[in-house]
């Protein structure tokens, strides 16, 4: 049997003594090291969600961006390709304004060249049914 004598009395102040020291040498400063680390991990968990929500508003605006770039690229390319239109109507409106007067002045020239042709051709016609009467009838026509 246990016998309860001074010695127990001695071995329970030791073991209550070397658990404060235990305590205050090993258990406190692990506990104390362990509980920053946690507030670190809390921290960089912390940390990281701000990062996170930091990418993705940055990655919200880079897209914003891209989209207002695509957009006005296809804003210009629509206008480049509406002058590129008009040009081409100012351009064919031009050539045909030049050819309707290249085609007046021809027909000008032609009507002209005609009436001359007409009027030089009436100044032969007496001449020209002598020759064929005559050929016709074998005799002079008077």
């Amino acid at each position: 049997m246990i016998n309860v004598d001074g010695s127990v009395v001695i071995q329970i102040v030791n073991f209550i003594f070397l658990i404060w020291i235990l305590n205050l040498v090993l258990y406190k400063p692990i506990r104390k090291i362990i509980l920053q680390r946690k507030e670190k991990v809390t921290e960089f968990g912390l940390d990281i969600e701000a990062l996170k929500t930091d990418a993705g508003e940055k990655d919200d605006i880079f897209t914003a961006g891209i989209d207002e770039a695509r957009a006005k690229g296809l804003r210009e390319k629509e206008a480049i390709f509406l002058y590129g239109v008009e040009e081409e109507k100012k351009i064919i409106e031009d050539i045909n304004e030049r050819t309707r007067t290249n085609l007046s002045d021809v027909r000008k020239k032609i009507e002209k060249d005609a009436e001359g042709v007409r009027q030089s051709l009436e100044k032969e016609v007496d001449g020209f049914a002598d020759v064929i009467g005559r050929k016709i009838l074998g005799r002079a026509v008077t």
